[in-house]
C-alpha cells in the first residue's frame, strides 16, 4: 500500500495575520531578489480561484472538455498569478502588506499553468520613490512551472501604506 502525501497547507486567507512581519519601506531594497516559496498548484486551488471570479470556462473546470480543448488538458485562467503572487510569498514579504494600492501593471502570458505544476517566482523591486507624500514600489515578477518554463510575467507599481 503506497503511503498519502500531505495535502498542502490551506490558503492563507487572513491578510493582517503575520502584518507585523511585512518588510517596511526603509527595507525593500530595489534590484535584490525577494524571498519566494515553491506552490504546488491544484485543481481544487484553480476551483476555488474560479469560484470567488466567478470564472466558469471549461478549460479550467470540466477535465473531459479540457481534454478536447487546445491544451489536451485543464490549465488555470492566466489572471491566476494573482493568486500565486500570494502563495509563492512568505509571510515577511513586502508585497503582501495590508493597504497596498495597485497602481498600475502589465502582464506578459507565455503558457498556461495546470493543476500539478509546482509555481516558483523571481520578484523584485526595481525601483522606490515619493510622489505627493506617497511611498510607489516598482517590481516585477516571473512565474516559472517545474521545467523552468515562464508561465507569466509582470511589472507593477504599487502605492505603499504609510
Amino acid at each position: 500500500m503506497q503511503a498519502e502525501e500531505p495535502a498542502p497547507p490551506a490558503f492563507e486567507t487572513d491578510f493582517w495575520k503575520d502584518a507585523n512581519l511585512r518588510k517596511v519601506w526603509d527595507e525593500i531594497v530595489p534590484g535584490e531578489p525577494r524571498n519566494t516559496l515553491p506552490y504546488l498548484l491544484t485543481f481544487e486551488a484553480i476551483a476555488l480561484f474560479c469560484k470567488a471570479v466567478g470564472e466558469t470556462n471549461p478549460l479550467y473546470l470540466d477535465e473531459s472538455a479540457a481534454k478536447a480543448g487546445p491544451y489536451g488538458g485543464l490549465i488555470a485562467p492566466p489572471s491566476i498569478h494573482i493568486l500565486l503572487m500570494f502563495a509563492c510569498t512568505p509571510a515577511d514579504d513586502w508585497m503582501r502588506s495590508p493597504g497596498t494600492i495597485n497602481a498600475g501593471q502589465s502582464w506578459s502570458y507565455n503558457i498556461p499553468a495546470r493543476p500539478g505544476d509546482t509555481i516558483t517566482l523571481q520578484a523584485r523591486a526595481l525601483d522606490k520613490f515619493i510622489r505627493r507624500e506617497r511611498l510607489f514600489v516598482v517590481h516585477d515578477n516571473v512565474f516559472f512551472n517545474q521545467h523552468d518554463e515562464v508561465i507569466c510575467s509582470g511589472r507593477g507599481q504599487t502605492i505603499r501604506p504609510m
